[in-house]
């Protein structure tokens, strides 16, 4: 039988945080055979390499970016996973889009797929926001960022992409001329992104 309190204390973690990372047994100084045992017992499943949950915890549709979130801390989400996250496309994105810092190397995770941007500077760390999510935090562009930087990889998804994005911000009042502009120009895509903000003041 396992450790009766080590057991508790492992699910009673698990109730708390939702999604359990195999480090988070430290902080309780539970050892990590118990979250092996627990699996095998069926009182917790493995959702990931070296994440766990309860068996009946309900995902919220931001799990893949929770996931994503606590293997990879420093990521940002962006482009189309942003939109979706701002509610701003209907596109599905097959993949989940971060940015990650210039140098970096693609995190190695089995599920979900990435596709990462790297970023340097002001454009990379300007309009970040911070969300909280099935109890971990999640860092995704703003809306006025997202569309500047959608004008600015407009090469890998899509100018229909950028002007839907363009055209939804402004129609649900989700981001001002001004706010867009501003990171049009942090992210050196002004002169792109004018001529379709006139057209839609």
């Amino acid at each position: 039988m396992l450790h009766d309190t080590h057991t508790q204390r492992v699910l009673g973690l698990a109730r708390q945080k939702g999604l359990l990372r195999a480090s988070d047994l430290d902080a309780i100084d539970a050892p990590r055979v118990v979250l092996t045992r627990l699996t095998a017992a069926g009182l917790l499943e493995r959702t990931g390499r070296g994440l766990y949950r309860l068996p009946d915890a309900q995902g919220s549709e931001h799990e893949s970016l929770v996931t994503v979130a606590v293997k990879v801390p420093q990521a940002v989400f962006c482009l189309l996973t942003a939109l979706q996250f701002h509610e701003l496309t209907t596109q599905l994105p097959r993949q989940v889009w971060i940015a990650m810092p210039r140098g970096s190397h693609a995190p190695r995770i089995d599920y979900p797929p990435i596709r990462m941007v790297q970023v340097s500077g002001e454009a990379g760390m300007a309009g970040v926001e911070a969300f909280e999510r099935d109890g971990v935090t999640l860092r995704v562009y703003g809306v006025a960022k997202t569309v500047a930087d959608c004008f600015k990889h407009r090469q890998k998804i899509g100018l229909d992409v950028a002007l839907e994005a363009l055209k939804d911000a402004r129609a649900q009042g989700k981001a001002s001329v001004d706010d867009i502009w501003r990171y049009a120009e942090i992210c050196r895509v002004a002169n792109v992104v004018r001529p379709y903000l006139e057209s839609i003041q």
